[in-house]
């Protein structure tokens, strides 16, 4: 047997805020799941995104202690429909509170690009491709 690919585990501080920022960028979990210890959204092609409370983690590792720097280790990526929905959904991030790392721009492998954190410091990039040139 061999494994397979199954889950994308977040560890998150605050439930309700990480709920909050991955609902604006679509991804949909059971209502009022704010104050659950493990949340689980559906991804497409059948992955699952599982947040679970720092709490939880350390209900079975007592020792578990948050990375020391966010955000260098995990990154996840939405690809959005063109050019002008990254720079939206950049701009209602932003403006929700959220870090924005890197302003949207014209990447030179052919993509718009942008970097938000989510609300544990995880890089989020946003991503359309460009119209083709030729």
């Amino acid at each position: 047997m061999t494994p397979r690919f199954d889950v994308i585990g977040l560890v998150v501080s605050d439930m309700a805020a990480t709920l909050a920022f991955y609902r604006r960028l679509g991804l949909v979990f059971p209502e009022g799941s704010e104050d659950q210890p493990h949340v689980e959204a559906e991804l497409p092609g059948g992955l699952r995104l599982a947040l679970d409370t720092e709490a939880t983690i350390r209900s079975f590792h007592a020792d578990w202690q948050p990375p020391a720097r966010a955000g260098g280790r995990v990154g996840l990526a939405f690809r959005c429909d063109d050019p002008a929905e990254v720079d939206s959904v950049f701009g209602e991030l932003v403006g929700a509170g959220h870090h924005g790392e890197l302003k949207p721009w014209d990447a030179f492998w052919g993509m718009r690009y942008a970097v938000v954190h989510d609300p544990d410091g995880n890089g989020v990039d946003l991503f359309a491709p460009l119209p083709d040139a030729g």
